[in-house]
Formats: structure tokens, sequence, C-alpha cells
């Protein structure tokens, strides 16, 4: 991700770039998969863990990040890659393996649909999966 275009992305959310919040961007834009918290400090090295939490909470608040929770070891985070800084109009299906803990996306699976009774308010949906990924079952085997 250029610069250019993380400061575009965070200015249609409604975010000041700033250069803690581009680094933090640019890392999760880098990122195959959601990373936690652990994950993205051994890659900013430059920045403290408050540092970076703070930034994903801002970019949490501002439907820049998708938290996703479920996994074993806390939660994970992954940009947004909706439109509005609004609502999150991309959520879609993860999957945790049980074996090495990592999470994936899998985004051609949209989250269901799921109608709440009535006087509930939702204001966010995970859906996690959880069993072996390919590398583990492929291990398993051997």
């Amino acid at each position: 991700m250029t610069e250019d275009t993380s400061t575009d992305l965070l200015s249609s959310h409604g975010i000041r770039p700033t250069a803690n919040r581009l680094l933090v961007a640019r890392a999760l834009a880098a990122a195959i998969r959601p990373l936690s918290l652990a994950e993205l400090e051994t890659r900013l090295l430059t920045m403290d863990r408050s540092s970076i939490f703070r930034v994903l909470t801002l970019f949490r608040d501002h439907h820049l990040v998708h938290v996703i929770e479920g996994g074993s070891d806390g939660v994970h985070y992954e940009l947004c890659r909706s439109h509005s800084h609004d609502t999150d109009d991309d959520q879609h299906v993860h999957f945790h393996c049980e074996q090495c803990h990592r999470t994936y996306c899998l985004e051609s699976i949209a989250v269901p649909v799921v109608p709440v009774p009535e006087g509930f308010q939702l204001s966010s949906v995970s859906y996690m999966l959880k069993g072996l990924c390919p590398q583990c079952r492929f291990k398993q085997r051997r």
C-alpha cells in the first residue's frame, strides 16, 4: 500500500493520517490474514503496544478494521474493505486453526443474516469456524 493510498483510505473513513496510523494501516494491508495485537507489535518495532492499541481502537470506531473474536489467542484485526465510515458492508466468515492458532479470512463466504428478536439491537456480527487449516491437516496425515 503506497503512502497516498493509505492516506486516502484513512481520510475516507474520517481519520486524520498520522505517522503511527499510517504504519498500522500498512501493516494490516500487507498481512495475508487477520493479525493479533502481539503480531502487530512484532511487525511494528517502532511503536509500543499501547500506541498500536489506541490506533486499532480508533480504526474500529471508524469502521476501518474488523475486530475478530473467537480464536484462542485473543482478538485479531483486519482492514475493512468497506467504503463507508459508518457501517461494515464487507463482513465475511473467518476460520481459526486449532493447531497453528492462525485465523484466516474466508472472504468468499458472506456472514449469514440472522434475524434478531424484536427489542434487540445488533451492533456487530462475528462468524468463526474452527478446525484444522489445510497445512495442519496435511501435517497430521503424514
